[in-house]
């Protein structure tokens, strides 16, 4: 029986030799990748990196605090238009990208004060209103592009002696690395157990001394820093901006991620951002599948219109997560703990 002696144990990443081994072949094969493959499947990984970071602060405010948000389009774009504006002006990168996260969970801080008063679909709404805002006014601003977005200047990775291509994938990839274990340690610390308790019920947590309004505002203060910092790697990513890139779309497509992956799980998170971007960037290219996609279009052609054709992503994300919902409601995270737990009691 695996007993724990101290809450120490807790935050422990690995705690088993065999974990340890799969997470250094994963480390090892991340590391290895782009001496393997095209440049192509590189830049989807830097993608599912940089939804995985997130994922994973939007589970730790819906899954561990349970307090829903629909406007961290808001926050990654906050993130992104803050670190391009920096960098224009020469300002260094770490410094612009902290930046960003810092304005991010200002504004996320502030957010979070209807919290102490609104719950469940007021509150959604509320965050909803404040993600729309943010696109509204970013598409309005001259000094920010307006409509016509910004391009993002290139940052100096020579220093790493790689081709700029393969220091921004080590770049991104380090940077999920570091939030996955930096999440990993706040969940299982004081403040993580807070969250738990304020999730599970805000009476008793009150009851037993925590501060709600401290840690419901920190909540969303931590979580808008990764959106923001997501968003100004994704600014990278893109090498161009503009508010229509941030749209209502992408909060859902973030809460679809968390919810199809396990709420309140990092294993969740990771998982989510991984099937959920893989399966959009697949779906979006089935039209040049070879049979499928002649069929798609002359289906399209007669009940809908060609260009509603990318809705099919829509459609089959909804139906993955209805099905996960109904059949396994700790998502991925479930199926894995199922997948797991008989493997390790086969054959009895």
């Amino acid at each position: 029986m695996d007993l724990k002696r101290d809450y120490f144990e807790d935050l422990r990443l690995i705690t088993s030799r065999s974990q340890a081994i799969w997470v250094g072949l994963l480390l090892v094969g991340v590391m290895l990748l782009p001496l393997f493959v095209k440049s192509y499947l590189l830049t989807m990984v830097e993608l599912v990196a940089i939804n995985i970071i997130v994922a994973l602060g939007l589970n730790l405010l819906v899954g561990n605090t349970g307090q829903i948000s629909l406007g961290h389009n808001g926050f990654v774009a906050l993130g992104a238009y803050t670190l391009v504006l920096l960098l224009k002006i020469e300002v260094p990168f770490p410094l612009a990208l902290l930046a960003g996260g810092g304005i991010a969970s200002l504004f996320g801080a502030l957010l979070g004060l209807p919290s102490l008063r609104l719950e469940g679909p007021y509150l959604a709404i509320a965050t909803l209103g404040f993600g729309l805002a943010v696109m509204v006014l970013i598409g309005r601003a001259d000094f920010l592009g307006g409509r016509m977005g910004l391009s993002v200047p290139r940052i100096s990775l020579k220093w790493t002696g790689l081709s700029y291509d393969r220091a921004l994938y080590y770049l991104i990839i380090g940077l999920a690395i570091f939030f996955t274990i930096a999440t990993h340690s706040l969940v299982k610390s004081r403040v993580g157990r807070a969250f738990q308790a304020i999730r599970d019920s805000d009476i008793a947590a009150a009851a037993i001394g925590i501060h709600l309004a401290k840690y419901k505002t920190l909540s969303f203060a931590i979580s808008a820093f990764f959106a923001g910092i997501a968003g100004g790697l994704m600014a990278l990513y893109l090498n161009f901006i503009n508010p229509t890139l941030f749209s209502f779309v992408m909060s859902i497509n973030f809460l679809a991620m968390i919810v199809l992956g396990g709420l309140g799980t990092i294993t969740g998170s990771v998982l989510g951002a991984i099937v959920l971007t893989l399966l959009t960037l697949q779906l979006n290219s089935i039209a040049e599948l070879p049979g499928i996609g002649p069929g798609l279009v002359a289906f399209s052609e007669k009940f809908m219109t060609v260009a509603g054709l990318p809705n099919l992503t829509w459609i089959c994300t909804g139906l993955v997560l209805i099905l996960i919902i109904i059949f396994e409601p700790l998502g991925l995270f479930g199926i894995w703990m199922r997948i797991k737990w008989y493997w390790k009691t086969w054959p009895f």
